[in-house]
């Protein structure tokens, strides 16, 4: 009973997985149309699966594109004209390799503009940390201070002092 069971158990697992696998049978007039076929299912992306292109997804909407993709290559249309369909209806996200074009330039640019203003304000900030440096030598003239100032800066010294003093010996 129980190898009875086992048995069921691992028909239902096979069946079940390739169940699941799309195979779509298209005629095509040459070779040269088919492979075009598998191209185009291979880079366009499913609109309904996040990451699956159209041969890996199983779904409704990836099935209706791969048979418009075979009408429109049985009725001779070129690689753009196909593309251009795709876009128009689905938007950019149904290409794998999107355009450089218009938001997507920002995006492809945006890292390597940021990188060199990156090394640009480094480059900055070493040049005036260097220039700063430099003029440590120039210091400004000693201050003159009056008799009283004197006297009260001598005053609060002897004090710090003394403080510091009656705090070692506490120790």
């Amino acid at each position: 009973m129980i190898h009875l069971c086992r048995f069921c158990l691992l028909l239902t697992v096979i069946f079940s997985c390739t169940a699941s696998a799309v195979v779509d049978l298209y005629e095509f007039d040459t070779e040269g149309q088919r492979q075009r076929y598998q191209n185009f299912v291979a880079e366009l992306r499913c609109p309904k699966c996040q990451n699956q292109n159209l041969s890996g997804s199983n779904s409704p909407i990836a099935g209706d594109l791969r048979r418009e993709v075979h009408r429109l290559i049985v009725s001779g249309a070129s690689d753009d004209d196909i593309t251009e369909f795709m876009v128009d209806r689905y938007g950019e996200f149904v290409l794998y390799k999107t355009r450089a074009q218009g938001a997507a330039l920002v995006l492809w640019w945006a890292p390597a503009g940021l990188l060199l203003l990156g090394l640009l304000v480094l480059v900055w900030l070493l040049r005036s940390r260097r220039v700063s440096h430099s003029g440590d030598s120039e210091l400004p003239a000693a201050i003159t201070l009056s008799a009283a100032q004197q006297s009260k800066l001598d005053e609060l010294l002897t004090q710090g002092r003394d403080s510091s003093a009656d705090l070692e010996e506490k120790r």
